[in-house]
């Protein structure tokens, strides 16, 4: 597939690219801006076994509870409004997966680590906290200069694949966000082998810069290999300015077994989905 080349797929065709036992990246931050119509599809897929590498959110949660992360990375894995994501911690106290638990900073680090090919980069956050001990695996180095300070050498967070949700993108790959906060999108699809961006809507080119400035366009074509169109596909997370968070719904999943939840709303496709959504507003 060429840099310029029209990028359209649908939900179901991105999802058919993954396979098991990938690292996967998902973008977006906690309940805010989550590629949630692709975690849908990918949960209606045989995908499993995978290292999921996300500030965690419902995706995480949903992935956690259908049993099909094998280790996670992560910073957080919250709701925002509800601190802790319930069907995450539920997993987790069953012991469903491996997980690998790092500072914010750290995190990032390690995504700026993969999206330049490096091995790791030197950070200072982690030092002098319990992240060191919890994760027996990380080492430090100390600066070859002068001052010889110690840092932590965190790892390169390489990923087979990123999912990431924006709210404007054009066919050739170039992602658009409109709200006030980029997350790190544009990092997991740069430390990613393939990406696939979501949008709330495909545009011509020229219209991404009509209305917002060129520095909106986060993600670049070149590190995307698949774009889909999918209104209101962050839900039940938020995609500002186009919607808010649906509090009611989150709610709703957040305080139903995972098992109903489930086959209430994901035993379908998307446009079910959308159906058993409205039923409930």
């Amino acid at each position: 597939m060429t840099d310029r080349a029209d990028k359209l797929l649908s939900a179901d065709e991105a999802v058919s690219r993954l396979r098991s036992g990938m690292t996967l990246g998902i973008g977006g931050w906690g309940s805010r801006r989550k590629p949630m119509a692709l975690v849908r599809a990918l949960l209606r897929s045989e995908v499993t076994d995978l290292t999921v590498v996300s500030y965690g959110g419902p995706d995480v949660g949903m992935l956690a509870a259908a049993g099909r992360i094998r280790k996670l990375v992560t910073a957080f894995v919250t709701l925002d409004s509800i601190p802790l994501e319930p069907h995450y911690r539920a997993a987790r106290e069953r012991g469903a997966f491996e997980l690998t638990e790092v500072d914010e900073a750290m995190f990032m680090w390690g995504l700026h680590a993969a999206a330049n090919r490096l091995p790791f980069l030197p950070v200072r956050a982690g030092i002098g906290s319990d992240v060191m001990r919890v994760n027996p695996g990380l080492r430090t180095v100390t600066s070859p200069y002068e001052d010889q300070e110690t840092f932590v050498a965190m790892p390169a967070l390489r990923l087979d694949a990123a999912l990431v949700h924006v709210n404007r993108a054009d066919r050739l790959g170039n992602g658009q966000y409109l709200g006030p906060d980029p997350y790190f999108d544009d990092l997991f699809c740069e430390a990613a082998d393939a990406a696939y961006v979501s949008c709330e809507r495909v545009v011509d080119t020229a219209e991404l810069t009509k209305a917002a400035a060129p520095q909106s366009l986060l993600v670049k074509r070149h590190t995307v290999t698949g774009v889909i169109e999918a209104p209101n596909g962050a839900h039940f997370t938020s995609c500002a300015p186009d919607y808010g968070r649906d509090e009611a719904f989150q709610k709703r999943y957040a305080t139903t077994p995972w098992p109903e939840f489930a086959a209430r709303f994901l035993a379908g496709d998307e446009q079910a989905y959308r159906s058993a959504v409205g039923e409930e507003s």
